[in-house]
């Protein structure tokens, strides 16, 4: 089982837990509305498309707001089950391309989204996704920062992801920086560099 599968999984419990009105690190979101993106997102592609074109936006709220609407057990039980049969991320190979990030970061969206969490232990397989997805996603989502900017783990491995005439490195464990690539302030890091430059990235839009 890949990176994308386990972490489904694991969301999947985890909604069971929470229900459908806990938060969640997506602002405006609580978990019924992070469930019904990621069925939209794998079920709904004229819907699929506002995720990413703001001119349709609306439609996508529109059709994501009725997918909310479902018993929550049923709407569980789509994230779980996957998409169908046809769908392209029905591959695992491409499942695990495409929805490793998808699926790691919005698991801690609401593990994070409660009081009292803690990052999860290490995991070589989760941690390789998580640096390979946060080097490149760091390319569209730290494309408009007004610094550059490298990635750093703690075990010392670095990629710069940004140019800039200043730089600030970001320092973390591979899910941590997944987690700052992709917006979330909730996100063990630190950061080096002209303190001017850290804030003006830390004040800075991150994510797509």
């Amino acid at each position: 089982m890949g990176v994308a599968a386990e972490e489904r999984l694991a969301l999947s419990r985890l909604l069971d837990e929470t229900g459908p009105d806990a938060p969640t690190l997506c602002e405006g979101w609580l978990t019924r509305d992070l469930a019904a993106h990621l069925v939209v997102r794998e079920s709904r592609p004229d819907a699929a498309l506002g995720i990413l074109l703001p001119p349709l936006a609306g439609h996508t709220r529109r059709v994501q707001d009725g997918v909310a609407a479902q018993p929550w057990p049923e709407l569980v039980d789509r994230i779980r089950r996957g998409p169908a049969w046809y769908w392209p991320t029905s591959i695992g190979k491409l499942d695990e391309l495409t929805n490793s990030a998808e699926f790691l970061v919005h698991h801690e969206d609401v593990r994070r989204g409660r009081p009292g969490w803690e990052p999860r232990p290490a995991d070589p397989a989760r941690d390789a996704a998580a640096w390979r997805a946060a080097r490149t996603a760091a390319k569209v989502n730290l494309r408009k920062v007004p610094v550059g900017v490298v990635l750093r783990t703690c075990d010392g491995r670095e990629a710069k992801v940004k140019n800039g005439a200043q730089t600030v490195t970001v320092t973390g464990d591979p899910v941590e920086l997944l987690l700052f690539v992709f917006g979330r302030d909730a996100a063990h890091v630190s950061f080096e560099g002209d303190s001017a430059a850290v804030d003006r990235l830390k004040a800075s839009g991150r994510g797509i």
